[in-house]
């Protein structure tokens, strides 16, 4: 799960109202449209600010790059076609924006720690009860809590994990 430390809560109350709205915009863009590619440029555009004070200002505020917020929100958005549709996972990659099967799986794997098929039978799997409960949770708190967490990139992850490395 993803938490605000209290670093970026204090670097999001310290952030400029007019700035915050406009990564806001651009964060709400993303969520609706994560299936798109959403470069720095592109970013910077819908905010209204050059892309190096973008990428900069965004970081500081939510804590995390933008390309690593998209790919929450893509991982996010797979989880739940796995869970709810029976969409073959290729189907699934392309509607959440990965370019390539290849990419998404491996992706995938390293921030869920499961392949999407091992993903997909666990969620079938829970008790008929855990599933009405889970029922009644609103949605947005039922993403935010099963929302993958992206402290560090993947491919730091990657090597850390092929090096042996654990998390300090």
């Amino acid at each position: 799960m993803t938490k605000a430390s209290p670093a970026s809560t204090s670097a999001l109350l310290q952030t400029p109202p007019d700035l915050l709205r406009r990564l806001l915009r651009a964060k709400d863009r993303m969520d609706a449209a994560s299936q798109e590619a959403w470069p720095i440029a592109r970013l910077a555009r819908v905010s209204n600010v050059s892309a190096t004070h973008f990428a900069h200002a965004f970081r500081e505020a939510f804590g995390l790059p933008p390309h690593r917020y998209l790919l929450t929100r893509r991982i996010e958005r797979a989880l739940a076609l796995l869970r709810d549709t029976e969409l073959p996972v290729t189907d699934i990659a392309f509607q959440t924006g990965w370019e390539s099967l290849g990419s998404f799986g491996r992706t995938f794997r390293d921030i869920t720690g499961l392949s999407p098929s091992a993903a997909r039978a666990q969620a079938r799997a829970r008790a008929p009860e855990q599933r009405r409960t889970l029922a009644l949770v609103p949605a947005c708190f039922l993403n935010a809590a099963q929302r993958p967490a992206l402290d560090i990139a993947v491919s730091e992850k990657r090597r850390r994990e092929a090096a042996g490395i654990n998390r300090a």
